[in-house]
């Protein structure tokens, strides 16, 4: 167990207890610290079983998991909790209020208990326990999990320089992609926007529908720019950042007398819908070397690969570190393929993105 990411559940069903046991105990690297059925036995057990991450319903009976992670806060416990709860999909506002508490992530319990919904979010829950479990392990310095390491797949092939491409211009639109660890990743980088940055934001966060609308409003109480999630038609101008919603993609367009953006139910890319590379590919199109593309924390690759078209066009690329990263997924396979000019860390990222937007206001 000492090589293995334990994990509390908490959860007032014993079902649903007994469930994420199972998956749990199925999935190699992963074993059960131990199980609670509400927030205050959740506190009891800490101490005895040191979990090296947590997962946590909403609705409990006594302390349920708002009053949980309010205790943890003030308790100074930093072990990473994963929202499992079927409040999230009617509860967006408490899921939000979860995540500004210090909650890492969020996945909505399944419907029902059938055989399909439980296969759908195993995959899922125990990815993000294996991620967070062994990033407080190392941030712990504790010994590292034994998670069997998957075959190594080659490397993406790097583009050549790009010699041929045009000077960036005047950035007119900053796009950013990103996916796991995005939504408190998006709350430290928005806090630190210059309130007069000169282009505006379009983001991809993969959510599910009915969250960015409560997401989009989290940021915007402690962003100095207006964040609202995009609806169809919105105009793109400086000061507002648009959050793509759940489940549309989203692509902007140039006219005469405004840019504004278009959602759509397009099939999804990458598994995705909204999707980065949609996004960049837009942007790529309309803005050439006007633009600037952001591909932050995500599990696999998309946005990497049209990120480059943004970059062929002249544009400003940045990825994030490894080292910040929660998932080095989809900023590594652009860092891969050559399509990133720059890696930055998580804490320097907003400084990056307003320099370099208002240097290039002159031309570079």
């Amino acid at each position: 167990m000492a090589d293995e990411i334990s994990v509390l559940i908490v959860d007032d069903s014993a079902l649903m207890r007994n469930l994420i046991s199972r998956m749990i105990e199925a999935t190699p690297g992963l074993v059960v610290a131990d199980r609670a059925m509400n927030g205050h036995f959740a506190l009891q057990k800490l101490e005895r079983c040191k979990p090296d991450v947590i997962v946590l319903d909403l609705e409990m009976p006594q302390m349920n998991g708002i009053e949980f992670l309010k205790e943890r806060k003030l308790l100074g416990i930093d072990i990473p909790v994963i929202i499992l709860s079927s409040i999230a999909r009617r509860g967006a506002e408490i899921t939000m209020e979860a995540l500004a508490l210090g909650a890492s992530d969020f996945i909505m319990k399944p419907s029902d208990t059938q055989h399909e919904d439980i296969q759908g979010i195993k995959e899922h829950l125990t990815n993000l326990l294996l991620v967070y479990g062994k990033q407080y392990r190392q941030s712990k310095g504790l010994k590292e999990p034994a998670i069997p390491k998957k075959p190594v797949e080659p490397e993406p092939p790097k583009i050549a320089p790009l010699t041929n491409a045009p000077k960036p211009g005047p950035i007119e639109i900053i796009a950013i992609g990103i996916s796991t660890g995005g939504p408190n990743a998006l709350r430290e980088v928005f806090a630190k926007l210059d309130k007069d940055l000169p282009a505006p934001i379009v983001v991809v966060q993969h959510m599910p529908p009915g969250f960015t609308e409560e997401f989009a409003k989290s940021l915007d109480k402690l962003c100095p720019l207006e964040v609202k999630e995009a609806a169809e038609g919105d105009i793109i101008k400086p000061g507002r950042v648009l959050i793509a919603p759940g489940d549309k993609h989203i692509e902007v367009e140039k006219r005469p007398l405004a840019t504004v953006v278009h959602l759509s139910d397009a099939p999804p890319v990458n598994g995705h819908r909204p999707s980065a590379d949609v996004l960049f590919a837009s942007v790529a199109k309309e803005f050439g070397n006007r633009a600037m593309g952001v591909i932050m924390t995500g599990m696999g690759k998309d946005g990497a690969r049209e990120l480059g078209t943004i970059l062929k066009a002249g544009g400003l690329t940045l990825g994030q570190d490894e080292v910040t990263s929660i998932v080095y997924g989809m900023p590594k396979v652009a860092w891969e393929m050559g399509h990133v000019m720059e890696q930055v860390p998580l804490s320097k990222m907003a400084e990056r993105i307003c320099t370099l937007a208002k240097d290039y206001q002159t031309g570079g």
